[in-house]
């Protein structure tokens, strides 16, 4: 089990890199991995604060989350002698850090800009090129460092995917739970209860949240670290990834780049928190709250690729048990379904 050895969460927290490099016992040098916005951002600063220390530091820019980059980035940390790879910046250069990182055989520190999706402390990284659309085993982040002064000034689509990316929290546990009654799959009460709270935390921060407080955005960033910490527990992604996932991830397969990872979650989430008989409607309005997409227009799907997607989601990771490997969901099914839950008109 692997857990984050120091999370740091606050005002003006970024100056605390360099005291904590030091604290981790990392003497050598870092290559900080960021991306052509968030350089500017954070990662320059964080350079500029591990520099302080004597320590060398170099910083690469990646633009997507892709095996090549991963290369890339292992190559550089390899030419440099890195001790550490610090990831600074959304989801996917914190994906592509927290991989690398694990192929080179180094920690990894996590620095997101953005409360947008639960990868932030997970040990499971969503790199393209792998032949499978879903997340890959990597390694835990040895610490993680939110600055909220960052945080806050975020865009506000990003905050919306990640609270898509938490709440789909409701209907995973859900699926752990079936896998376990159906298949004797291992179910950790800890681990789901841990994600569950953290879906919970964000259902009652919603307003907060949506509104863009301080507050809520903490509250937001706390969940999707303890959803990090609740993966790092189970040894699996089960806790925060269910059937909702498998719907995103086809919709990727059909339509790549068609919007971010939570708003596609979240969607997803309605429809099968029906399935499930949870209260989809009380969902549907969270999601509504805190300014994430709703519907099929909110994720630029068309009705065929969401029917699409339902039926084809099962396939994309065929050993994962969910509630679709119950229901068989065909076209007639998926679009009533979908239907049924406003997702289509």
């Amino acid at each position: 089990m692997q857990l984050p050895r120091e999370v740091i969460i606050g005002d003006g927290t970024l100056d605390e890199i360099g005291p904590l490099y030091e604290r981790l016992g990392l003497s050598g040098p870092a290559l900080v991995v960021t991306g052509p916005k968030t350089y500017h951002i954070a990662g320059r600063e964080v350079c500029s604060r591990i520099s302080d220390l004597g320590v060398e530091a170099k910083h690469v820019i990646v633009e997507k989350p892709t095996v090549e980059e991963v290369q890339r980035v292992e190559e550089k940390a390899r030419e440099l002698g890195a001790c550490a790879i610090v990831g600074v910046g959304g989801g996917s250069k914190i994906d592509v850090a927290k991989l690398a990182a694990s192929e080179f055989g180094i920690p990894m520190i996590s620095i997101p800009t953005a409360a947008s999706h639960d990868g932030i402390s997970s040990p499971f990284a969503s790199i393209k090129g792998l032949n499978r659309p879903y997340s890959v085993k990597a390694q835990t982040p040895l610490a993680v460092l939110v600055d909220m002064d960052i945080i806050v000034d975020s865009p506000a689509r990003l905050m919306a995917s990640g609270c898509g990316d938490v709440i789909a929290k409701f209907t995973a546990v859900k699926d752990w739970r079936l896998a376990h009654v159906k298949n004797n799959e291992y179910y950790g009460d800890y681990a789901a209860s841990l994600a569950l709270m953290s879906a919970k935390l964000m259902v009652r921060n919603a307003r907060r949240i949506g509104s863009g407080s301080r507050e809520g955005l903490r509250a937001l960033m706390e969940a999707l670290i303890s959803c990090g910490v609740a993966m790092s527990i189970a040894g699996s992604s089960r806790p925060c990834s269910g059937s909702e996932h498998l719907f995103s991830h086809a919709l990727d397969v059909i339509r790549p780049g068609g919007a971010l990872h939570g708003e596609q979650c979240g969607v997803g989430t309605i429809m099968m928190a029906k399935l499930h008989g949870l209260n989809w409607r009380k969902i549907r309005a969270v999601l509504a709250t805190v300014g994430a997409p709703v519907d099929a227009g909110g994720i630029s799907a068309t009705p065929e690729q969401v029917v699409e997607a339902l039926v084809m989601a099962p396939s994309i990771r065929p050993g994962r048990y969910t509630i679709l490997n119950e229901v068989r969901l065909d076209e007639r099914k998926a679009l009533e379904l979908a239907r049924s839950t406003g997702v289509l008109n």
